[in-house]
């Protein structure tokens, strides 16, 4: 089980690098998109997109650095606050959606896909992998072991940044 945490853990630490990096490159364009997820005044857009980069960017930070020394445990911070950034994200989308906002999502950069159910799916399978990234034992994994679960991790990384290419894709929209 040590393996799923692991690349759990993996996963989580490079969605939100992509996302930190992803609004770090435009964040005057995150800013501007955040009224359409929540009701936030003009003022609070910048300072708002700068604190939701720099968390992602921690959380990647604190997910990826032990892993990489060799301490999971310490990674287990960056989880617990990657599970409170998703829950808030989560019910964020929730929210626009039910008040009819179909603006683009900007989780990953500038993207022409509405929010949608499918945005409330990808954060549950990531709330998911977290969950599991806490919850499951710490062990001592065989570097080899490791490695495979890490580069598992990366592949699903890419799949979840991917995802509404991929869903348009498969939809065939």
């Amino acid at each position: 089980m040590e393996y799923v945490r692991v690349g759990c853990a993996w996963l989580i630490a490079v969605v939100f690098a992509i996302t930190a990096v992803s609004k770090a490159r435009d964040l005057s364009g995150f800013a501007r998109s955040l009224p359409d997820l929540v009701p936030v005044s003009r003022a609070l857009r910048r300072p708002l997109a700068v604190l939701v980069a720099a968390l992602e960017g921690l959380v990647a930070l604190l997910v990826a650095v032990p892993l990489l020394a060799g301490v999971p445990g310490v990674a287990a911070f960056g989880l617990a606050l990657a599970l409170v950034m998703l829950a808030a994200f989560t019910v964020a989308i929730a929210l626009a959606l039910r008040r009819g906002q179909r603006a683009p999502c900007r989780c990953f950069g500038a993207s022409a896909a509405p929010l949608g159910p499918r945005h409330l799916v990808r954060n549950g399978l990531l709330i998911t992998a977290t969950l599991l990234g806490l919850a499951l034992p710490l062990g001592a994994p065989a570097l080899a072991g490791a490695v495979v679960a890490g580069v598992a991790g990366l592949i699903g990384a890419v799949l979840v940044a991917a995802f509404d290419d991929l869903v348009d894709l498969f939809a065939g929209a």
